[in-house]
């Protein structure tokens, strides 16, 4: 698949069909979501994958904010992935401090690529993925018992598409680009 029929092509998807996420499905992903870059290339981000259901069910009802669309999106999901970043690298010198003005910035920077390339990954080899903001990260932290250096940046549902969503409307490139 060519690069930018997989940006264009590829959608948040909510439904999903009964075939299992295999963890070699995953390994094949992660191998090229590695490459994502990083601030000084840092590679701070991690991913943990849920695939048994009763753990994914119990994140589904206590760790999505009572956000029902996000506990049915999680559950109707083959599979979840958390996605995690190390703190206090990404934007950090050595010493501990800040490189520029945008401190803690680049950590989110930081996750939103690597999750950008790991939907686009997963789409490459035919998986369906939706990016989720709303959580309970104390909740998800305390289920998994995650690193405490390690804060959560997104949840991935992931599993084969049983549906094809339309592309919303973008807005016109004079809208959001200006030449200076």
């Amino acid at each position: 698949m060519e690069l930018i029929k997989a940006i264009t092509e590829r959608r948040s998807i909510r439904k999903y069909t009964n075939q299992p996420v295999t963890q070699e499905d995953l390994q094949k992903i992660i191998e090229t979501a590695k490459f994502a870059p990083s601030w000084k290339n840092s590679q701070t981000v991690r991913y943990y994958a849920i695939l048994n259901p009763e753990l994914k069910n119990q994140i589904a009802e206590q760790g999505t904010c009572d956000f029902s669309k996000n506990k049915l999106n999680i559950q109707n999901a083959p599979a979840l992935i958390i996605l995690t970043t190390v703190n206090g690298i990404s934007g950090y010198e050595k010493d501990g401090s800040f490189t520029t003005d945008k401190n803690t910035h680049w950590q989110s920077f930081d996750a939103g690529i690597a999750c950008q390339t790991f939907c686009l990954t997963a789409h490459e080899y035919g998986f369906g993925t939706l990016i989720m903001g709303i959580f309970d990260e104390k909740k998800i932290v305390e289920i998994l018992n995650l690193p405490e250096q390690e804060s959560i940046s997104a949840l991935i549902a992931i599993g084969y598409a049983d549906e094809t969503p339309v592309a919303p409307e973008r807005k016109a490139v004079d809208e959001i680009l200006q030449i200076i």
